[in-house]
């Protein structure tokens, strides 16, 4: 099947150069594709253009690091319905079901053609949140325990379904969808560069450097401009310090759930020291303002990395303690190792990304499938792998990933003293020309995995579509699975093993 053929460093592709096939060529190779692991869709989607539908797919080989880009196309009123790929790959249940609830396709055979977000410019208006079908089960010793959507503390709404037998869950359904906040449509209706980085970094508060990161590195590839060195240094040293904030955060709320109170104050302490280095950088706990295309409002200068780098060795010493006592807990060790299990061959067939899957043994990883910017050039990632599969496993991943972040982002401020020299900051260059009818993508390893934004032009270069995928979408399956055959007491541990994003979903 054709393919149009570039990398995460490629630059933005002319929509005429997009291959356009037939359905069934597109089915039958995607059908043998993705039983093989190198394979997975990174977005898949569709957008009406004039009387047709024309649905396009971000396949990632991740052996040859290679991004694969086809599109096939109906008529606009054809209510013929597509063979599904989700009966054979679970993998594309979430963009088959996105693809029917915004636009009516049907996808024959599709297993769970429920709704997905519930998007307020729904095709269907009698589908809503208010009447999801559950899936039930019948029996005299069944019950079910409903959870949400609305929870305690400040957390997004949405519903946990649980069929259990006595205290043993045999079903988790997640329903998700009761946000409408329509930000993809919100990149459309506004031509402000700043407005759309400032909704970009919005999408998932606590991944504001990522999601900030692939949206700019999509704008920047369709104004067809490069990036100087130190720039992308200071990016990929917000990345991290993101990553680290994040996981040591996971690591408290893990021992707070078990009652483990040494490592629940320790991880917060440190917590809230990671996120004020980035408030000290650049005026927000979060990284929001840090990112911006072709340039920064933040400059890194020769004091705030001095700071930055105390204050990483400090809390890498400090955290790598927790981490030993962790591991040296027995009854933490007893309530997180054996639980929660999701096998590499369900990770890999659900579509799983990030830490998730690399604690299953699946190295997905951006920054190593598919690198860019530092990554792809001066700093070499390795992977952190477990093959376990349970909370402990996804714990330690996050545990050695804090280490492994603040070792780079050492290495980081050194590359971005020597690439300093020969640039200076560049300010944002938020009225760079885009070019026109075409197709540019941010693909960008964030603290939870794979997030993915993708932009289309129209004839005068504004943008006319976004495609957003948090790495969430895909890992709420996993979640799912990993409490079958648990006790009902243990979801709340695999829960905050996986800590998805609602909002992160409900674009």
């Amino acid at each position: 099947m054709n393919y149009y053929v570039t990398d995460n460093t490629g630059a933005s592709v002319a929509l005429n150069d997009i291959p356009e096939v037939s359905y069934a060529a597109f089915y039958e190779d995607l059908r043998v594709k993705l039983f093989d692991a190198r394979y997975h869709a990174a977005h898949y989607f569709a957008l009406p253009s004039g009387d047709r539908m024309r649905f396009f797919l971000l396949l990632l080989d991740d052996a040859e690091r290679r991004v694969l880009i086809t599109s096939h196309a109906t008529d606009y009123y054809d209510e013929t319905a597509l063979p599904s790929l989700t009966a054979l790959h679970p993998q594309m249940h979430p963009f088959e079901r996105d693809i029917s609830e915004r636009y009516g396709i049907r996808f024959d055979g599709m297993p769970w053609p429920k709704p997905l977000r519930s998007p307020a410019g729904r095709y269907d208006r009698r589908c809503s949140i208010e009447n999801y079908p559950f899936y039930t089960m019948e029996g005299r010793s069944l019950h079910e325990v409903n959870v949400g959507p609305i929870h305690a503390g400040v957390i997004e709404p949405g519903a946990f379904r649980f069929i259990c037998n006595g205290e043993q869950v045999l079903h988790l359904e997640i329903a998700l969808g009761y946000q409408h906040r329509d930000v993809e449509t919100a990149f459309e209706t506004t031509a402000n560069r700043l407005r759309q980085m400032c909704l970009a970094e919005s999408v998932a508060g606590d991944s504001a450097v990522a999601h900030a990161t692939a949206f700019a590195r999509a704008v920047e590839k369709l104004a067809r401009r490069e990036v100087p060195a130190a720039l992308e240094c200071e990016r990929a040293a917000a990345l991290e310090l993101e990553r680290m904030a994040m996981q040591i955060a996971d690591t408290g709320a893990l021992c707070m759930d078990v009652g483990y109170q040494l490592g629940q104050v320790a991880s917060e302490a440190l917590r809230t020291m990671t996120i004020n280095t980035t408030q000290a950088w650049c005026g927000n706990r979060f990284g929001k303002g840090l990112i911006r295309p072709l340039g920064t409002d933040h400059p890194l200068t020769a004091e705030k990395a001095a700071m930055i780098r105390a204050n990483v060795r400090e809390i890498a010493r400090r955290y790598d303690q927790v981490r030993r006592d962790i591991k040296s807990s027995p009854s933490l060790l007893a309530r997180f190792e054996q639980c929660g299990i999701v096998p590499r061959d369900e990770m890999q067939r659900i579509g799983g990304v990030g830490q998730a899957a690399r604690a299953s043994g699946l190295a997905r990883d951006i920054r190593t499938s598919h690198p860019w910017g530092v990554f792809a050039g001066a700093l070499r990632h390795e992977s952190i792998v477990k093959t376990h599969g349970d909370v402990m496993a996804r714990l330690m991943v996050r545990c050695r990933e804090v280490l492994q972040s603040a070792g780079y982002i050492d290495r980081l401020l050194d590359l971005h003293g020597q690439e300093c020299g020969n640039a200076g900051h560049p300010r944002p260059d938020y009225a760079a020309p885009l070019a026109p009818s075409s197709l540019a993508f941010g693909l960008v390893e964030g603290w939870r995995g794979e997030t993915c934004h993708v932009l289309l032009t129209d004839a005068e270069g504004r943008i006319a579509a976004a495609r957003i995928k948090d790495p969430s979408l895909h890992n709420w399956l996993a979640l799912a699975l990993a409490v079958r055959g648990e006790g009902i007491s243990d979801f709340p541990i695999c829960n905050k093993s996986f800590n998805l994003s609602y909002c992160g979903h409900d674009l």
